[in-house]
């Protein structure tokens, strides 16, 4: 396999934060942390229409965040990568302690 270049994997590391940029999306890795999950399951789990969920679903899987298999009619999508949890948990983390320390600087 060719490792890619540093001006290739500037452009997929920008497409993935492209797609982690909608709320909605990473909601969806979270909800497929837990576990595989269909369409019609995270769109009730998230109280969203299937159509907005079908969409946000087929960026991540163009991004290669998620897979999908087939089992019967019906299409289960799950994490590509586990790691994008702890990614997104840095994330998270690093925002909290950044909101804390503008919070002090305030107070």
């Amino acid at each position: 396999m060719e490792i890619p270049n540093l001006a290739e994997l500037n452009l997929l590391h920008t497409q993935i934060c492209q797609a982690l940029g909608d709320p909605k999306r990473i909601q969806i890795l979270y909800a497929l942390n837990e576990q595989p999950l269909h369409v019609t399951a995270l769109a009730d789990a998230l109280h969203t229409p299937q159509p907005t969920i079908s969409r946000h679903l087929r960026v991540l899987r163009q991004r290669a965040l998620v897979t999908s298999r087939r089992e019967g009619a019906t299409v289960v999508y799950q994490l590509a990568d586990d790691r994008m949890i702890e990614i997104l948990d840095t994330m998270r983390l690093i925002l909290r302690d950044s909101l804390a320390r503008q919070s002090n600087i305030l107070a």
